[in-house]
């Protein structure tokens, strides 16, 4: 007979509570070396609190956590670090304005004799580390520069060149494309071979089935199950995260002869897209869909000002308008959802409430009494918003940085419906929220179309999203529209045949 596998983690009985509210209890979980132990629950379940206990950016209030086999108490990341604990979280921990390189080896850079750094090492070292992900980005590069894809490669580079014992990956995929995601599971089976634990977080049920091993799944801070990924199947899964099997809402067709809302011809914008040109309607939802870098944020960051074209004409009602910044868009009627809720969505230290009536006040014409503004009406609104979107908090005074994902990016529509929008630009609308916070804010922005007579254009790298919300689906590669598909016409791969087109 043979023994047991010795556990490479052990976390018994793990609580902590926030502000009197008890977010884990006694919470089990366990890892072993060589294998994808995936970590599963709707936002706010509990699983981003775990991990961060186990990289001690939290305390714990009580339980033990031991790594082969003997207790361990760290007082500090840096602590868990050296333990061999690496942590690749879902919003980014990345000094935006240092290099590539200087990210990398955040900490720890080479120095020379004079215990300065040493450049050429440096650089040298990081484009190593960005070879393990298959990024050939110049180590050189501010990290704001970036998009969001290519951040993310740099968290992952950042977290295999520490040689990880335990690797802690929270929504690594989010923002890949499909061949990054399926280069992320090589490096993944790689790892395994070497003895690697790693955490695996991740909404994309799909991708579990592909590279998990064992799954875990949280409900309201309990641990609901732990089971062989092969033992399972998505419906169960589903229905252990939201304690009930999920209905998935009828999205209605279109009405036809619907007026124009939006139209651009040949947008351009040197460098990043050419010669861009559709027609959004009222009641409609299209989706702008591509391979990352193709240029499909860029063009929304043009139509809504924060990066304007250089050239072509933009549309609205029927009418030629000029947008120079966010200000003119949002006096026309346009909200823009940003692909990076926490970064350009959100003031994360004002409430909730604050967040919402942001453009509102912005555009200086609402809600004043005598120059001040008017809590009583702000809080009406906002109380009226939040019930309708299901907007899940203690109070409208909570701070936006302690909702889950799914409540963040409910937010961020309130505050555009609240700006009383016509059209919405939704960047990647449901990245990095949970299946259960998915439909409501499909169910949200296909309300806003059919029912309030809204215009949506989606921008999103989810082809499953794509295909159930658009009316129609527009896709680009190499900053040109390449292609266009009526609902009726679309499926995967002829997204993807056109996406992957050689340049012409």
């Amino acid at each position: 007979m043979s023994e047991p596998r010795a556990h490479l983690l052990e976390m018994q009985d793990i609580d902590k509570s926030f502000f009197g509210v008890q977010v884990l209890h006694r919470m089990n979980f366990d890892l072993y070396p060589g294998e994808v132990h995936v970590l599963l629950g709707e936002n706010g379940a509990g699983k981003s609190t775990l991990m961060k206990i186990l990289s001690a950016a939290y305390t714990a209030d009580g339980g033990q956590i031991r790594i082969d086999g003997k207790p361990v108490h760290f007082h500090n990341p840096a602590e868990a670090r050296a333990a061999g604990i690496s942590t690749i979280y879902q919003h980014f921990s990345q000094a935006v304005h240092l290099s590539v390189a200087e990210n990398l080896f955040l900490g720890n850079p080479p120095l020379n004799r004079a215990g300065l750094i040493n450049w050429k090492k440096l650089n040298a070292a990081a484009r190593d580390a960005l070879a393990l992900v298959g990024s050939t980005l110049d180590p050189q590069t501010p990290v704001n520069r970036l998009g969001i894809g290519d951040r993310q490669m740099v968290e992952i580079a950042a977290a295999l060149a520490r040689q990880a014992r335990i690797l802690i990956m929270d929504e690594p995929t989010a923002a890949l494309t499909e061949r990054e995601v399926d280069h992320l599971f090589e490096l993944i089976r790689s790892l395994k071979s070497q003895g690697v634990g790693i955490i695996y977080i991740s909404h994309r049920l799909e991708e579990l089935m592909r590279i998990g091993d064992r799954v875990t799944v949280l409900r309201d801070g309990y641990n609901v199950g732990t089971y062989p990924i092969s033992e399972t199947n998505e419906k169960m899964l589903v229905r252990l995260m939201i304690g009930r099997d999920l209905q998935q809402m009828d999205i209605p067709r279109m009405g036809e002869g619907l007026p124009e809302a939006l139209r651009v011809e040949n947008l351009t914008r040197r460098g990043k897209f050419e010669d861009v040109s559709f027609t959004l309607h009222k009641g409609e939802i299209i989706s702008l869909t591509g391979l990352m870098g193709a240029g499909r944020t860029e063009v929304a960051q043009a139509i809504f000002g924060a990066r304007p074209a250089h050239s072509g004409r933009i549309f609205v009602r029927g009418k030629q308008v000029a947008i120079h910044g966010p200000g003119d868009a949002l006096r026309l009627g346009i909200g823009f959802l940003t692909e990076d809720r926490a970064m350009t969505g959100l003031g994360l230290s004002l409430n909730i409430r604050e967040n919402m009536t942001l453009p509102y006040w912005a555009d200086g014409s609402h809600l004043r009494l005598r120059s001040f503004l008017d809590l009583r009406a702000e809080g009406q609104l906002t109380s009226s918003m939040a019930r309708d979107l299901n907007v899940r908090a203690r109070s409208l005074g909570t701070q936006v940085k302690f909702l889950s994902g799914g409540n963040q990016q409910k937010v961020v529509l309130a505050k555009w419906l609240i700006a009383q929008s016509s059209i919405l630009i939704a960047d990647e609308p449901t990245l990095g929220i949970d299946v259960g916070a998915k439909e409501e804010v499909h169910r949200l922005l296909a309300d806003f179309a059919r029912m309030q007579g809204g215009a949506v254009l989606v921008i999103s790298s989810d082809l499953p999203e794509v295909l159930r919300l658009s009316d129609r689906v527009l896709v680009m590669a190499h900053g040109r529209l390449v292609g266009e598909l009526p609902r009726a016409e679309a499926t995967e791969e002829r997204i993807m045949g056109y996406a992957f087109q050689v340049e012409r």
